[in-house]
C-alpha cells in the first residue's frame, strides 16, 4: 500500500507565482502618474438618480403637498422622520402641523421618497451638508420646505386622486355616497 504525498514544489510555484503577481500590480499602480481631482473647485457630476438631502415640495398652486399620512415614518427603517397632523377647518385638507427629519441617523436610503402618495417628500442630489454639532443636523419643517414642485413641478395630489378640495368630504360628484358600517352586519 502506496501513500500519495504532496507535490511540495508544486504547492511552493503557486505560492510564489501569487507573491509575486500580487506585487506586480502594485508596482505598475506606483508608476503611474497620480489622478487629483481639486474637490471644492471640480464637483463630479453625480448619477442622475443619485440621493442626497430631502425636501418637502409644494403643489403647483403653492399648497404644501405633504398631508402628513406617516406613511414615511413608517417605512423609516431608521425611525429619523417624525411629524404631527392636523387638519384645516376652511376645506378640510391635512396638512403636518411639524415635520422633523434627523439627518445624523438618516442613511438616505429613499424609502420615504418611494411611500409618500403625494410626491411631498423628496431627495436631492446635494450631498454637501456638515455641523460641528449633532443637534444641527436636526431639520424641522421650514428648513426642509422649498418653493418648488422638485422633480415632478405638475402634479397636484388633490387633483390626481379626484379628492375635492373645498367643500363638504363625500361631497366628489362622481363619488357614491358613503357606506353605513352598521348596516353591514350580520
Amino acid at each position: 500500500m502506496t501513500r500519495n504525498k504532496p507535490n511540495i514544489w508544486k504547492y511552493s510555484l503557486s505560492a510564489v507565482k501569487g507573491i509575486y503577481d500580487a506585487y506586480a500590480v502594485s508596482m505598475i499602480n506606483f508608476l503611474r502618474k497620480p489622478v487629483t481631482e481639486e474637490y471644492p473647485e471640480y464637483k463630479r457630476p453625480l448619477p442622475e438618480r443619485s440621493r442626497g438631502r430631502i425636501i418637502l415640495t409644494r403643489d403647483p398652486d403653492g399648497d404644501e403637498r405633504c398631508v402628513a399620512c406617516y406613511l414615511c415614518s413608517a417605512v423609516c427603517p431608521t425611525s429619523c422622520i417624525s411629524m404631527e397632523s392636523a387638519e384645516r377647518e376652511e376645506d378640510g385638507r391635512r396638512f403636518a402641523i411639524w415635520f422633523r427629519i434627523n439627518f445624523a441617523r438618516c442613511i438616505y436610503c429613499g424609502q420615504c421618497e418611494e411611500a409618500c402618495p403625494t410626491l411631498a417628500i423628496q431627495l436631492t442630489p446635494d450631498y454637501e451638508f456638515c455641523q460641528y454639532e449633532v443637534l444641527d443636523f436636526v431639520y424641522e419643517k421650514e428648513d426642509l420646505l422649498v418653493d418648488h414642485g422638485g422633480r415632478h413641478p405638475d402634479y397636484n395630489f388633490y387633483r390626481h386622486a379626484g379628492v375635492t378640495e373645498k367643500g363638504d368630504k363625500g361631497a366628489h360628484p362622481d363619488e357614491e355616497e358613503p357606506v353605513n358600517l352598521k348596516s353591514n352586519m350580520p
